[in-house]
């Protein structure tokens, strides 16, 4: 894959213009979440699962706000629900958004800022990026790394927000984000440790085994929620779950698809 760029420079390196898109859309998909969730009815935190995972980076995101979310009943069936809605639309949007970027005839670095800005799961961006080409794909990643160091903000924003919505109704309770924190701390880590010299011989044994205990971990998580969700309890969650994360989706999509035409 050539130069895929992993560093706090590289993430720098993508402008103010970009930066100030990427934020506003996250920031919007975030609040869409929370609009469309209450319009159809639904509980404010699944209105939180499904922005923080559409905004930022798909399952890692939907695990990381449901520490913060306050227990309601169906939290359960509502993260799993997410898990796969949002791993199911990156699949779509990896194959979808490329023909997208082509038809607004955008150039390698704007369509890198597209699909990096606007899918879901990391995966799903590298797949995306690097099929159409080498720097569609490393712009792609410079930027949908930019959003995945922006979980732990998002995710303390979210924990405030209930954490003051509880105060009104006096139960309120200070959430503390361990998973977002030590995601932040692995990833100043990642950025930093191949230029310490002293570091750099175990850098990359470190780094290699991290990475399999990190996609471990991940799939560890994703099965001890499924012991606690019931399928039929999944199955009957009905339509408005999906218009929910889908109009996420379709809120970050346009709103970068927008900004990108209107700064080009």
């Amino acid at each position: 894959m050539g130069r895929t760029a992993r560093s706090i420079a590289d993430i720098a390196s993508l402008g103010t213009a970009v930066a100030l898109l990427v934020i506003v859309a996250m920031a919007a998909t975030i609040a869409a979440g929370f609009l469309l969730a209450r319009a159809l009815g639904q509980p404010p935190g699944y209105g939180a699962l499904t922005g923080a995972a559409t905004a930022v980076c798909g399952a890692s995101a939907t695990l990381a706000t449901a520490t913060v979310v306050p227990h309601y009943q169906g939290k359960e069936a509502d993260v799993a629900f997410v898990v796969v809605a949002v791993n199911t639309l990156s699949t779509g949007a990896m194959l979808l958004y490329p023909l997208i970027c082509r038809e607004l005839a955008f150039d390698p670095q704007v369509t890198g800022v597209m699909l990096g800005g606007t899918i879901h799961d990391v995966a799903q961006v590298v797949g995306a990026g690097y099929a159409v080409s080498e720097p569609v794909g490393n712009v792609a990643v410079i930027v949908k790394l930019f959003r995945v160091f922006l979980l732990l903000p998002v995710v303390l924003a979210i924990g405030w927000y209930f954490t003051r919505l509880g105060t009104a109704q006096r139960h309120a309770r200070v959430p503390v984000p361990v998973f977002a924190l030590v995601f932040l701390v692995l990833c100043l880590a990642n950025s930093l440790a191949p230029y310490v010299p002293a570091a750099a011989p175990l850098y990359a044994p470190v780094k290699a085994a991290l990475g399999v205990f990190s996609t471990w971990g991940l799939l560890i998580a994703i099965a001890a929620l499924g012991l606690d969700t019931s399928p039929a309890a999944v199955a009957k969650l009905g339509w408005r779950h999906v218009a929910t994360v889908s109009g996420t989706t379709v809120v970050i999509l346009i709103l970068v698809a927008a900004g990108l035409l209107l700064v080009g």
